[in-house]
């Protein structure tokens, strides 16, 4: 710990992810390598070159969230949202109260699709069915008569909608950096604990672009896995055949908390949020340099927020999209922060079972390496077969790795060049300290 600085304790963590519902469900079958990946569901995408994703699968949100004011501005991935926020503050145990939200935050990464494809298909129902666009028809049959449409597409509505279901009224953020977002909205709630502003936060991302815009977009970009036929498999970080990723949907929250407060109340602590670094590529909008530049400077940022010493990490959750440009330049990136250390340093993408969660990404991981510190153990890189000769780092294969991590590190690196780094160090006399079970859920002892 820096001098005299405030720590923050992480003491709720929630998900809804492609191969989970809640967070103890997405760590066990993020541990048994077990995929969330397959033919899209919610949508006809027979049309298109891919049709895979990584989907929320029997998610309604109408048995999570009873209050039907939030259900009527909520789109899919407020749904998730909710959901995810909901299990994060039971879990921690704590609640705002009137007496205490001015002390409570809210810090969100925000999806970047703010309206939903069925409403651009009912406008294109309505105005451009002649192939001209009439504005004069957007008047007819009522489709601007509910303002509700308007609403739900505003970028902060996520954000909005948490603030009245929970009632913080302390400070509040959304942000948007494109797959960086998540960890640098854990990154901003980590700040402003420090500097006293809240004493808790709750924090996480959240998207789904499983739509056939979203998809088109990948898809044109060349940047996603094409294996239809085969796709559990499709996503493989870090192995030579490696051809794209996979498009998924999710959100993760966690509850922050400042470290005497959360130790006074008896918290079960996950891990200290003990880092943050950020930095931006400037190079391409779809990649980092293929020498890591960019991300080197965002590990190197968190760890000297964090006062940890490269040899202190012991486990790297990889943003490991599963493209090859981008797990080479990490690769690079994490040869150069950590040097000889690299070599017996476990490093895994979970991106490997789940997909790329895009905003959600960086607060899904985020949470996943809270738990690998607490329980003692790295998740599997799944479908990791042969290492490609170039991403010369020790990648967690065949199975979950039973270790004591000291200090974990997340990257999340987004489009546009946003970089995101996140350090994690075990808490000292934490409830199940030394316990190395891998299947103890979220929730108290």
């Amino acid at each position: 710990m820096k001098g005299g600085r405030r720590r923050v304790a992480i003491t709720g963590i929630g998900m809804v992810t492609p191969v989970g519902n809640d967070a103890a469900t997405t760590w066990a079958r993020l541990l048994d390598g077990r995929s969330g990946i397959g033919t899209i569901r919610s949508f006809d995408a027979s049309g298109f070159p891919v049709r895979i994703g990584a989907e929320v699968k029997g998610f309604d949100a109408r048995e999570v969230i009873d209050d039907r004011k939030i259900l009527k501005f909520a789109n899919r991935a407020h749904g998730f949202a909710v959901a995810a926020a909901e299990q994060a503050l039971r879990d921690a145990g704590v609640h705002p109260e009137p007496s205490t939200a001015l002390r409570w935050g809210c810090a969100v990464g925000a999806g970047m699709m703010g309206v939903e494809f069925a409403e651009l298909a009912a406008l294109h129902r309505v105005c451009a069915l002649d192939g001209e666009f009439h504005a004069d028809r957007l008047h007819e049959d009522g489709f601007l008569s509910d303002p509700v449409t308007f609403c739900r597409s505003q970028a902060n509505n996520g954000l909005a909608l948490l603030l009245r279901r929970f009632g913080i009224r302390g400070y509040a953020t959304s942000v948007h950096t494109a797959c960086a977002s998540g960890g640098q909205a854990l990154g901003t709630a980590l700040k402003i604990i420090r500097r006293g502003v809240v004493d808790r936060v709750l924090a996480g991302g959240f998207d789904s672009m499983l739509n056939p815009i979203g998809l088109s977009g990948f898809v044109l970009l060349g940047a996603l896995s094409p294996d239809n036929d085969a796709p559990e498999r499709a996503s493989r970080p870090f192995d030579v055949t490696r051809n794209g990723f996979v498009l998924g949907e999710g959100a993760g929250f966690l509850v922050l908390e400042e470290w005497e407060a959360a130790r006074r109340r008896g918290a079960r602590v996950y891990a200290e949020l003990a880092g943050d670094g950020n930095s931006l590529s400037s190079y391409r909008i779809t990649d980092s340099h293929p020498s890591g530049d960019g991300p080197i400077q965002a590990i190197q940022q968190a760890l000297e927020d964090a006062g940890a010493p490269p040899d202190s990490v012991d486990y790297i959750n990889a943003h490991g999209t599963s493209t090859p440009m981008n797990d080479r330049s990490e690769s690079a990136a994490i040869r150069a922060v950590f040097g000889a250390h690299a070599e017996g340093m476990a490093v895994s993408s979970t991106k490997s079972c789940m997909g790329h969660l895009i905003a959600a990404a960086g607060a899904v991981e985020a949470a996943v390496c809270a738990l690998a510190v607490y329980h003692g153990i790295a998740p599997v890189n799944a479908n990791l077969v042969a290492r490609d000769p170039e991403c010369n780092i020790d990648v967690v294969a065949g199975r979950s790795r039973p270790l004591r991590i000291r200090a974990a590190v997340s990257n999340s690196l987004g489009f546009g060049g946003s970089n995101s780094c996140l350090v994690f160090r075990r808490a000292d006399g934490m409830v199940g300290e030394g316990s190395l079970d891998t299947r103890v859920p979220p929730g108290r002892p």
